[in-house]
């Protein structure tokens, strides 16, 4: 949608929603990461306040199922309120096809930023200290989402994913991959996954793409202010979220640069990521090394499927001709972690 024809169509939404005939909307602009269908807008009430908002449409010309449900988002949103985790509390959503063609939520747009590593950055210069407490908040919220209770908090979820089809599920993917010659390991790492199953596990609501691009803090008190990006998430296995957030952090997983260092620089050591959140969590669990290996394997196959898009011209995203050189070294390391 065009932000001109946006911007028309909110100020009607915004006016009806405020109960404000004389409301106006301004500063309409897509947000980050989702360009297309997430926008920032505030909107000048009668009486002289001011309010931000962030609006989540589905993508264009897509079916509204699975990633493209923005009322499944809705679900845990609302689920998580009233309790620990910070998150984004829904201020309007539903299907009302009258405002935007389309379902839509609306959420307070936050001032801060998300998770960002490297020279120049701003979480690339904190401390060890303030990068553990940074972990720490992230450890806690998680295993917040994963204490829910999802069949009277969000039934709509379910029901569970089965584990073995948490690594199944990717075969189409891989079969689509481009340069297949980098994933050369996936058939061995697959089927060691399967061999080693977990069977006792906890099973729940989890977040499915829980990384430091969807944690978004205050970038002067360093304080979680909301878990971000749930078109992923979903009910089954809960410690794949632990897997995702260690592998991203885990330097022995992605390819060196020219000048030796990793590819993606880590927030803190993956033993430190599963140590906290064990002391969140408060009970046993078992070897989370297969979560670790199940996420390098799903990534490296990830990475494999979006290069091919790219070079369809399917989906343009340059970004991939680099991380594709990572798809080796993360299918190693997950051969490493199986033991």
């Amino acid at each position: 949608m065009e932000l001109t024809e946006l911007e028309t169509r909110l100020v009607p939404f915004s006016q009806a929603m405020y109960d404000d005939g004389g409301a106006s909307v301004r500063d309409v602009h897509p947000m980050p990461g989702h360009a297309g269908f997430s926008y920032g807008f505030t909107v000048d009430l009668s009486d002289g306040q001011s309010e931000s908002w962030f609006l989540r449409l589905p993508p264009p010309n897509v079916n509204w199922k699975g990633t493209a449900d923005v009322l499944r988002q809705v679900q845990i949103l609302n689920a998580l309120d009233g309790t620990d985790v910070p998150h984004c509390s829904v201020r309007w959503s539903g299907d009302n096809l009258h405002w935007f063609d389309a379902p839509y939520f609306t959420v307070p747009k936050l001032e801060g930023d998300t998770v960002k590593l490297g020279p120049g950055e701003w979480a690339g210069d904190l401390t060890d200290d303030e990068k553990r407490d940074m972990a720490r908040q992230m450890m806690s919220a998680l295993a917040g989402v994963h204490k829910l209770d999802w069949e009277s908090a969000v039934p709509g979820l379910g029901p569970a994913i089965p584990f073995d089809d948490d690594v199944t599920r990717w075969d189409r993917f891989y079969e689509k991959a481009a340069d297949p010659e980098l994933l050369i390991d996936a058939p061995a790492v697959r089927q060691r996954l399967l061999d080693t199953l977990p069977h006792d596990a906890p099973v729940g609501v989890f977040h499915g793409d829980f990384q430091f691009s969807n944690l978004f803090f205050d970038t002067q008190t360093r304080n979680l202010l909301a878990v971000i990006d749930w078109e992923l998430v979903g009910v089954g296995a809960t410690l794949n979220d632990i897997g995702w957030i260690c592998t991203f952090s885990d330097p022995h997983a992605w390819a060196s640069t020219d000048g030796g260092a990793t590819m993606r620089p880590s927030f803190q050591p993956p033993e430190v990521m599963m140590e906290l959140y064990r002391e969140a969590w408060g009970a046993p669990l078992p070897d989370l090394n297969w979560y670790r290996a199940l996420a390098a394997y799903k990534f490296a196959v990830i990475t494999g499927f979006n290069l091919s898009l790219h070079r369809r011209g399917k989906r343009h995203d340059p970004s991939w001709e680099v991380t594709r050189l990572s798809m080796p070294t993360l299918m190693s390391r997950a051969l490493e972690l199986l033991g």
